[in-house]
């Protein structure tokens, strides 16, 4: 597995990472045999990224991953380089019934010693503000991060779909680890100055749905399989007629990954590679067989032809509605 930074630590990882949000049942049901299975896998194959959040499953993934990680002798246990999020307070809610995001020194204090206790760990490689508190500056949420780097609890620090605006002023108090956003060939939208500013500041872009959410796979969810995904049923590319279209505009990327003797997936996970040197995928899967196809996808040598190849089947702009329905918008920052 080639290596990359993580960040501007001097920490690599493999090019590929883990999303751990599909170790809890956000995208159907799991359970902890299956989440370790992945887990076992990446372990033998050089995938040492893992990426979880307290909200995922509200504590599940990481439980999972820290029961996981009991299971390993102290040098594997070191392999994985694990990062989780914090800031969102699903226990209150605002006036108009909003989940609230608490960005508070307080808040992101307990949300940290929580997850290291469910992850069994001391310290992590990266921890992100998951989502942003509006009203609260960056510039002292950054503070904050700063502190737990010196009492060692963290070793970098992100933020999730933040603009390239706030980077720049939490990296104005510090250098950031990472940004994490939604980017595939299916969502273009960092190459609107985010893919930029953060190689311009040595932050990591930690791609999450590098597989568009199933759309740039062989096997693409139908309208069957999202009634049963509370996220995707309302999520405006996954609502029909646009699912239809979306499945349709991706069947010559199926195609053409078939040519090149790999699956739609590997080829959508080669595709993010060759971008940049900054950019690491961590697509979600509940299937050894799905990371598996996606681990070949990193040993493909994409030329420029195939680049363009690829970008002229998918070109910016292809899919049929929004990444996020208006009520899923709430948190992430738009810009340009």
């Amino acid at each position: 597995m080639e290596k990359r930074n993580l960040g501007n630590t001097g920490t690599k990882v493999g090019a590929l990472g883990i999303g751990a949000m599909s170790f809890s049942d956000f995208y159907g049901p799991t359970n902890t045999q299956e989440s370790h299975a992945i887990l076992k896998m990446a372990l033998d194959n050089g995938i040492d990224h893992i990426d979880t959040a307290k909200v995922y499953g509200m504590g599940l993934s990481e439980e999972r991953i820290g029961q996981f990680l009991n299971t390993l002798n102290p040098k594997d246990r070191q392999f994985f380089k694990i990062a989780t999020k914090g800031g969102i307070d699903r226990k209150n809610f605002d006036d108009k019934g909003t989940v609230v995001f608490d960005n508070s020194k307080e808040f992101l204090t307990e949300e940290l010693n929580n997850s290291l206790r469910r992850l069994g760990v001391d310290c992590v490689e990266l921890f992100y503000v998951h989502r942003r508190e509006a009203d609260r500056p960056i510039e002292e949420v950054t503070e904050t991060l700063v502190e737990f780097i010196k009492i060692g609890k963290i070793k970098q620090f992100g933020f999730s779909e933040i603009a390239p605006t706030s980077l720049e002023k939490a990296a104005s108090i510090h250098p950031v680890g990472a940004v994490q956003s939604e980017y595939s060939l299916s969502t273009r939208y960092p190459e609107l100055g985010l893919v930029q500013r953060t190689k311009s500041l040595g932050t990591s872009l930690v791609a999450f749905s590098p597989i568009g959410r199933s759309l740039l796979t062989d096997k693409p969810h139908n309208s069957e399989s999202v009634e049963k995904m509370e996220f995707l049923k309302a999520n405006p590319r996954f609502i029909e007629p646009n699912l239809s279209n979306n499945i349709k505009a991706t069947e010559r990327f199926r195609e053409y990954a078939a040519d090149l003797g790999c699956k739609a997936s590997g080829l959508a996970i080669a595709w993010l590679l060759k971008v940049d040197e900054h950019v690491l995928p961590i697509p979600g899967t509940r299937s050894v067989t799905h990371l598996k196809e996606m681990i070949d996808g990193c040993e493909l040598n994409l030329t420029d032809s195939n680049m363009r190849d690829i970008e002229n089947i998918l070109p910016v702009g292809w899919a049929h509605g929004d990444r996020y329905s208006t009520g899923q918008w709430f948190g992430p920052e738009k810009y340009c």
